[in-house]
C-alpha cells in the first residue's frame, strides 16, 4: 500500500487515483439480445500501491457481508492492477478473477470525459471496459464487445456510489 501517487506523475496518476476509497454498486449483465440476464449488488475498493505507482482495486459480488450466504450465488472478486507508463502516457491493466478463473489484460487511457480500456474478449474480439458519468462520489462503469470491430454490444453495466462515512 501507499499514501498516494509517486510525486514523478502524480497528474497523470490520478486519472485512476480518483477512484481511491470504497464504493458501492448495483451491478447487471446482458445477454447476447440485449435482455438483461443477471442482476447483483457489490463492493469495489480502490488503493494506493507500489509507492505510488500503481492503483489496485478489490472488486466483489456479492459484497463480503452476503458471501456465502444460503441461496447466495458465489458470485465473483477479483482485483486489478493498474499502472501508469510515462513513456507511452497511457495505462497498461491486468485483471483477475479467480472464482471463474478470468484473466484479462487492458490498455487504458482517457477519452474525453471517460477513461477507456481496450482489450480483448476469451474469444479474442474486441473488447473495452468503460468509466464514463464521473463524478466525485459516483461514476458508471460499462463492459461491451465486438463481433465486428465496429458494432458494440453491452455485456456488463455498474452504477457505482462513493461509500461515505
Amino acid at each position: 500500500m501507499a499514501e498516494g501517487p509517486d510525486p514523478d506523475h502524480a497528474a497523470a496518476l490520478i486519472l485512476f487515483g480518483q477512484f481511491v476509497g470504497e464504493w458501492d454498486f448495483d451491478w447487471a449483465s446482458y445477454g447476447a439480445g440485449g435482455e438483461q440476464a443477471m442482476v447483483g449488488r457489490g463492493e469495489w475498493i480502490f488503493g494506493w500501491v507500489i509507492e505510488g505507482r500503481a492503483v489496485q482495486d478489490v472488486w466483489i459480488i456479492p459484497p463480503r457481508g452476503h458471501r456465502k450466504r444460503a441461496g447466495q450465488s458465489e458470485g465473483e472478486y477479483g482485483t486489478t492492477v493498474r499502472f501508469y507508463d510515462p513513456q507511452r502516457d497511457l495505462w497498461l491493466v491486468t485483471w483477475c478473477g479467480p472464482v471463474n478463473r478470468a484473466r484479462r489484460t487492458f490498455v487504458a487511457r482517457r477519452a474525453g470525459q471517460a477513461i477507456v480500456q481496450d482489450g480483448e474478449t476469451e474469444q479474442g474480439q474486441p473488447m473495452q471496459w468503460i468509466f464514463s458519468e464521473i463524478a466525485v462520489n459516483s461514476f458508471t462503469w460499462r463492459s461491451v464487445s465486438s463481433n465486428d470491430g465496429e458494432t458494440w454490444q453491452l455485456r456488463e453495466e455498474m452504477h457505482v456510489r462513493r461509500k461515505l462515512g
